[in-house]
């Protein structure tokens, strides 16, 4: 019985760091800044563990129908809170907040009630000081396990939903074993089984719809047809249609739209690459989705394109898909390009190549993943892979919208030893938006463009290195890898936005 009991433990340790992780990795999924949403969503399951620890002082008897009941309720509990938390964030978007805390509240104390329990169950058949160190042995490594397996395994390959039910599946499937070894003497043991028995099939039910439960949550989300939809390792991808307008999701967060994605890219590729008639060997550091590289393989002189993607799902995806490769023009798939799946920061410390123009073409810094991609320290090492007159371009983000998160990134820039050129280009799906474009000489904007363009002209690059009023420059501090003010800025600025 023992040794079932302390096998529990491992379980249940496992059970109770999972939903911990599951609710602050969801928080971060759909309300950004992922140091904020762990820190808090941590601190507050610790603190209800810490009050699930003192109530359970209060319980004298019937201690293993008890801990039956709180194993079910941690189970279904635990176990559904993923899809409350994407439901709720999909048609209730107002008290999310509310039911994120309430639920890790909540599952916190019903865990901080189970250890305990345990230890007094166990009390009988082990000398207090074996107790102790046998029970926290089984909970620490339940624990490592978890902490392991979540981001390896669990997270990128169930997805956050399923991962929430199978381990709420593991706390009935303890509940139900523990009512097995103690059937004697358990109280109420037919209605308990009842209730495991609907807990199980509850959980089971969702597991296997889960699929069905997210397209239900997404299905709020996005206001358009979903076309597509899978996690990867990296982020969740969405690509979504209405009439004839396809649009890229990354993380809830639009990345394009094909009825004026041509404008975004434009403004990316051609203010530079237009002024290197030498240019022979370009960087794309992002932009899996092929429309850069479509933009670049304009121009004849062009020998290779070297891209850079850390998502492998993403390019597949875009060069295969018949739909998506129309966009790109089947860039992807193009003799001169070579795709490489790796974190760029990495890949640059590991490959000694030159490149005459490097693009920039990452998500926004909104987590500091991303962040340390437009640090001090990450241009500093971009500017060791550029040609003697080589050239870098960065989209970085709206200087309407996110002013001073702009211009945190052209100060970030300059302090990395490179000439910065700020511009911007008006793009009806995001607005405003802002490039800089990086150089050891002084920057001189195209007279012509020597390939087809459907946004650019002459005129038009005049007015976008002019900045008016109210997105001229601010002050603000150099995005530095040790405290990504960038992050914070750009969460600042665009939660204004959205209210």
């Amino acid at each position: 019985m023992r040794p079932a009991l302390l096998f529990s433990v491992f379980v249940v340790a496992s059970c109770g760091l999972a939903y911990e992780l599951i609710a602050a990795a969801l928080s971060s999924y759909v309300l950004g800044d992922s140091i904020t949403q762990f820190s808090t969503v941590i601190g507050t399951y610790l603190f209800a563990m810490g009050v699930g620890s003192w109530l359970s002082k209060f319980i004298d008897r019937g201690l293993t129908a008890r801990f039956v009941q709180i194993e079910l309720m941690v189970g279904v509990v635990g176990g559904f809170s993923a899809v409350i938390l994407f439901m709720v964030f999909a048609h209730l978007t107002g008290p999310f907040r509310f039911v994120l805390y309430g639920l890790v509240f909540l599952t916190g104390v019903l865990v901080g009630l189970e250890i305990p329990l345990i230890m007094r169950i166990l009390k009988s058949e082990v000398e207090f000081k074996d107790l102790v160190a046998q029970v926290l042995s089984f909970d620490y490594l339940g624990a490592l396990a978890v902490s392991i397996l979540f981001p390896v395994i669990l997270a990128p390959h169930l997805g956050l939903m399923r991962t929430s039910l199978l381990f709420g599946l593991m706390n009935v499937i303890v509940a139900l074993w523990a009512m097995k070894l103690f059937r004697e003497n358990l109280r109420g043991a037919r209605l308990l089984r009842t209730q495991g028995v609907v807990a199980l099939l509850a959980l089971l039910g969702g597991f296997v719809f889960a699929d069905k439960l997210t397209a239900l949550a997404e299905e709020g989300i996005y206001a358009d047809q979903i076309l597509y939809a899978e996690s990867t390792p990296y982020q969740r991808i969405v690509l979504t249609r209405w009439r004839d307008d396809i649009r890229l999701f990354l993380n809830g967060n639009l990345q394009f739209s094909s009825r004026d994605e041509y404008r975004y890219h434009e403004a990316l590729v051609h203010p530079a690459l237009a002024t290197l008639p030498g240019a022979r060997h370009v960087l794309i550091l992002g932009g899996g989705d092929g429309l850069a590289a479509r933009e670049v393989l304009k121009y004849p002189n062009i020998e290779s394109i070297t891209l850079v993607d850390l998502d492998a799902r993403m390019t597949t995806m875009f060069r295969t898909n018949h739909l998506l490769n129309g966009l790109n023009q089947g860039s992807l798939s193009s003799p001169k390009l070579k795709i490489v799946n790796q974190d760029a920061l990495v890949w640059l410390e590991q490959n000694p190549d030159v490149f005459d123009l490097a693009l920039i073409d990452f998500p926004d810094p909104s987590n500091y993943s991303l962040g340390k991609l437009y640090s001090s320290a990450f241009y500093r090492l971009l500017e060791k892979h550029l040609s003697d007159r080589g050239l870098l371009v960065i989209q970085a983000t709206s200087p309407f919208y996110a002013r001073k998160s702009y211009w945190c990134i052209v100060n970030t820039l300059e302090d990395a030893g490179l000439k910065a050129s700020p511009y911007h280009a008006y793009v009806p799906s995001f607005g405003e938006w802002g490039y800089i474009i990086g150089s050891r000489n002084a920057y001189a904007p195209p007279q012509k463009f020597s390939v087809p363009v459907r946004y650019l002209t002459p005129d038009t690059m005049k007015t976008m290195f002019d900045f008016p009023a109210d997105m001229s420059r601010v002050d603000a501090e150099v995005n530095r890898l040790n405290n990504q003010v960038l992050v914070r800025y750009f969460e600042e600025e665009w939660r204004r936005v959205m209210k």
